[in-house]
């Protein structure tokens, strides 16, 4: 449970505000209805007002926050910057459009607080740059989203607001990390959400509510201002991305922060503009695929959204090409999680020293806390009858500075090994699984091993979009009583309850590209989108 007292009238502040109500003739539901790309034209060209659009989503949101506990601030300034809006000769992108922000993501004057009792009270002292150029470009940060304690999970669940729901399934996890920005989105209380990614933190939400999200490469966008999970560390991957029920509106959101406002701002991001050319291009694509990473088995509808999608991007004219993914047990537990956690796990327990909640991570921080010789020794014990779990065992030790070293170079020369791969079948994209449905709550915590068909992309730090294509259907219900995984441990029989019933809930594929490729990522999304969408019209 949320602690009592002070820390309830801050949330009394995030589902309570006091805000103006819209004029009985402005139609909330219309306003609502309103895809990004064209509640921006109307707000631009004056034909809709700021205020009626802001208070449509304010009321919205609000009402999203008592029903699944998304929302842990209300920015009440956001009701000054609104009023002060006038349109000008020429009103930024994102001209009076209402957007929401993760909770690590800074906003002057408000806590970033990681779901962290520490953190509580230290209100951050500027605007993070991605806030900064929103602001510059006309949108209104409005509310700050939860997250799970720490941000090194896939649940959203903390001891300060609670655990949030699936706005379309309330006994479902939202996911996470990015988890109140999934549920806020995908329940239609804003129209443009900001998370970031490390391991699927934007994916897993906008996968288990139904929507879109990008994960870009690690530095297209600034990350000045938004707080890690695990400091400092290099070798996976972290990203800040968008969040929307379509592509378009992402590719909206990356216009208008790839300006020069964000180059100016943090001169360590590439000066590289949005590709109109590349993003609206017609060019039939060569597209790679695979149905599993035989690590994590998918789920029937895993497996059916994949080979659906790749036949009719075949029907439409693409290419579809074979791709065989090799070693992916290797580099998830001697990239991804010995990456994470090179010091042994040390820094990331110091985070947790007062804290109140560990949640399910007791194992986890009894492992950290042991010395090297017992990983060592367990490790090796458990390997004939448990070989996941020996496995995380010997990549959680700690690592020598040299062995660190080896460690980044590892990976330099897995990713370099990835893309000639890649290249050698002339690849455009890739087309692959997402894990889905949306799991139980609580289940996540459980299942920290399922986020290998996400993280292997922040190892290799290439962007990824996700994009819902299909819905679990009662013949998949009825499949997944055949599911046993790969390894056949108690976490492959934990995620076939996890997965259990689902019927109708949405089911995303990952849309993958080469570093810096955000562009094609994007136009090789609104091409699944727009083919499923033409799809579910002539069904």
């Amino acid at each position: 449970m949320p602690l009592p007292g002070a820390q309830k009238s801050r949330l009394d502040r995030a589902v309570s505000p006091q805000p103006a109500r819209p004029h009985p003739s402005v139609r909330v539901a219309s306003i609502l209805s309103l895809p990004l790309p064209e509640l921006s034209r109307k707000l631009r060209d004056g034909s809709l007002s700021p205020e009626h659009v802001f208070y449509a989503y304010v009321g919205k949101a609000l009402q999203l926050a008592i029903e699944t506990n998304c929302i842990t601030e209300y920015l009440e300034e956001s009701e000054t910057q609104m009023r002060k809006m006038k349109l000008t000769e020429k009103p930024g992108l994102l001209y009076g459009v209402p957007v929401s922000i993760k909770d690590s993501i800074d906003c002057q004057g408000h806590d970033s607080t990681l779901g962290f009792i520490k953190n509580l009270n230290k209100p951050a002292a500027e605007d993070s740059v991605v806030v900064q150029v929103l602001r510059r470009q006309g949108a209104i940060p409005f509310v700050k989203t939860n997250i799970p304690q720490s941000l090194i999970s896939y649940d959203c669940k903390n001891l300060l607001f609670g655990q949030t729901f699936n706005p379309l399934l309330y006994t479902r996890s939202p996911g996470g990390s990015s988890g109140g920005e999934g549920a806020l989105v995908g329940g239609g209380g804003s129209i443009l959400g900001f998370g970031t990614d490390v391991g699927g933190s934007l994916r897993f939400p906008a996968a288990f509510c139904g929507i879109c999200a990008l994960k870009p490469t690690g530095n297209r966008l600034s990350k000045r201002g938004i707080m890690a999970g695990v400091l400092g560390q290099k070798a996976v991957v972290a990203a800040v991305g968008p969040m929307a029920k379509d592509v378009e509106s992402l590719a909206l959101g990356m216009r208008a922060l790839l300006c020069e406002d964000m180059f100016n701002l943090d001169s360590t991001v590439p000066p590289l503009p949005f590709n109109e050319e590349v993003y609206s291009s017609t060019q039939p694509l060569r597209i790679g695929y695979y149905e599993t990473d035989f690590f994590t088995m998918p789920s029937p509808t895993m497996r059916r959204a994949v080979r659906e999608t790749k036949q009719l991007l075949e029907d439409a004219g693409h290419t579809l090409v074979p791709f065989e993914l090799m070693n992916v047990d290797y580099a998830i537990f001697n990239f991804c999680v010995r990456g994470l956690f090179t010091d042994g796990g040390a820094s990331f327990v110091k985070k947790f020293k007062g804290e109140l909640e560990k949640s399910s991570m007791g194992l986890f921080f009894w492992l950290a806390k042991s010395p090297n010789w017992l990983k060592i020794f367990l490790s090796w014990i458990a390997k004939p009858f448990v070989p996941r779990f020996s496995a995380i065992i010997r990549s959680m030790r700690a690592n020598t500075v040299d062995e660190v070293w080896s460690l980044h170079n590892e990976i330099e020369d897995f990713c370099h090994q990835f893309i000639a791969q890649w290249k050698k079948l002339n690849l455009d994209v890739m087309l692959c699984p997402m894990l889905g449905p949306a799991l139980g709550i609580g289940y996540p915590g459980k299942l920290s091993v399922a986020v290998s068909y996400t993280m292997l992309y922040n190892a290799l730090d290439f962007p990824v979009g996700v994009v819902p294509v299909t819905l679990v259907t009662d013949e998949d219900e009825e499949e997944l009583k055949g599911y046993q995984g790969y390894f056949r441990d108690w976490w492959d029989r934990t995620l076939a309850k996890a997965f259990r019933g689902s019927a109708g809930m949405p089911v995303a594929v990952q849309c993958v590209a080469l570093p810096w490729q955000e562009e094609l990522c994007l136009r090789f999304m609104k091409e699944v989108e727009t083919l499923v969408l033409e799809k579910n019209r002539l069904d």
